[in-house]
């Protein structure tokens, strides 16, 4: 779990919601025991991580993509190979 304990000065947002999305959060807070404040900070900080994984994993398909990497079974002889060839170069050492 996360805590930030020196959230220093705070800020007021005002935010508009539909209806039904409003009686979802209130619900969500309430069986959580959590202001509303609490669960957008929180809806914040999960769309952040969530961006964050999003670009990783857009990196991720790039450079596999470079490497001519298509399935996991191309990473695994990837990696057996690399061992492989580590290996020849130490017990030739």
């Amino acid at each position: 779990m996360y805590y930030n304990i020196s959230m220093g000065t705070m800020k007021t947002l005002s935010v508009t919601l539909p209806p039904e999305m409003l009686d979802k959060a209130e619900r969500l807070a309430k069986k959580e025991h959590r202001t509303m404040s609490e669960l957008v900070r929180e809806a914040l900080r999960q769309y952040e991580r969530n961006r964050i994984w999003e670009e990783i994993s857009l990196y991720g398909q790039k450079s596999a993509a470079k490497a001519g990497i298509k399935t996991e079974d191309d990473v695994v002889k990837m990696v057996h190979d690399f061992r492989q060839e580590r290996n020849k170069r130490r017990k030739s050492s």
